[in-house]
């Protein structure tokens, strides 16, 4: 069959499965992998993800790694965060939901043991066909950083930037998306989080698609940021992405007006899937968000539909039947069999 117009992706992250958990190893993440891929291209996703099994850490559980995974590597950044650094770090204030520094800069940042590559190798190998693979966004990692090296936040964002854009040629992923979390409660900040995320999308080789995911938090299952996506509507635009994939089956319907306002040449993304509630969608639910979404939008403007965010909060149970609604929510919408 021709694809449909409309593509089925999902956003990162799936529910470590309890036998990773309990005997992890080189071989289990793998085979956990090979599973998380199986069962999505099972329940018909166009563009599965390899749901981030490699970065698990259960001393941080709320986030699913997608913070020390990236910062830990670094060189010119100490874990070693005692007393002192927590104090300062809550002092400054920068995410009202850490009370401590994923790290403190202490000199110029450089790849270290950073090894995108060797990941995305790892998934590409059993992911059976075309794949997403994600990297967390500088603009959200500075913020986790207390900086003791180069004195203004602009500078260490677009330092995160450039280190993260190097990591960025010969992925073997179809597409590399980008994953900011943050900004849609900051944005004032726009200019510098496109500035740096640009970078970042420009170093992605050619043939390669690009996106960008933006969600209003979701640590513990909890909206952490306020605000509205009409306010981000001119930072969106100035992404150098080929499509977004935005937060929209948990937001108020109003948000949905914003959507006439992102720019034609950049495709839209839209959440149809809560993931922050154990609900299962039903295909009619599915349908009549990206109904409600395309009237708002214009006739054909959406060509993704996904979850709101990543699954790792959730049982497989709950994931797996979400999955498979917003798949048959797809094609109830476009009358596909």
């Amino acid at each position: 069959m021709p694809k449909p117009r409309i593509l089925t992706t999902t956003v990162g992250s799936y529910p470590v499965p309890d036998w990773l958990a309990a005997l992890p190893s080189e071989q289990a993440v793998v085979d956990a992998t090979r599973v998380v891929f199986d069962t999505q291209r099972q329940a018909g996703i166009d563009l599965p993800t390899d749901g981030e099994l490699y970065r698990f850490d259960v001393n941080h559980p709320d986030t699913n790694g997608m913070i020390e995974y990236f910062i830990r590597p670094m060189a010119g950044i100490s874990s070693v965060v005692g007393r002192s650094v927590t104090e300062e770090f809550s002092r400054h204030s920068p995410m009202g939901f850490r009370r401590k520094p994923a790290g403190v800069v202490i000199g110029p940042l450089g790849e270290g043991s950073l090894n995108l590559l060797a990941d995305c190798q790892r998934a590409a190998g059993v992911a059976g066909g075309d794949f997403k693979f994600t990297v967390t966004s500088p603009y959200m990692l500075a913020r986790t950083l207390l900086d003791h090296h180069y004195g203004e936040f602009e500078a260490l964002t677009l330092a995160l930037a450039e280190v993260l854009a190097a990591q960025m040629p010969g992925l073997p992923a179809a597409c590399i998306q980008v994953d900011e979390a943050n900004i849609p409660g900051n944005p004032a900040d726009g200019p510098l989080a496109a500035r740096a995320i640009n970078i970042v999308l420009d170093a992605i080789g050619r043939g390669t698609q690009r996106a960008v995911h933006f969600c209003f938090g979701n640590y513990g299952g909890q909206t952490i940021q306020k605000g509205n996506w009409k306010a981000l509507a001119a930072f969106l635009n100035a992404l150098h992405a080929d499509h977004l994939v935005l937060e929209l089956a948990h937001r108020p319907a109003s948000d949905l007006d914003a959507l006439k306002l992102i720019d034609p040449k950049i495709a839209l993304g839209i959440g149809v899937i809560d993931i922050k509630v154990n609900h299962v969608e039903t295909p009619d639910e599915v349908a009549a968000r990206i109904a409600a979404a395309e009237k708002k939008a214009g006739a054909g403007r959406v060509k993704w539909v996904h979850p709101d965010c990543g699954f790792w909060m959730l049982k497989r149970s709950i994931a797996d039947r979400k999955l498979d609604a917003l798949v048959r929510g797809r094609d109830l919408f476009l009358g596909r069999r």
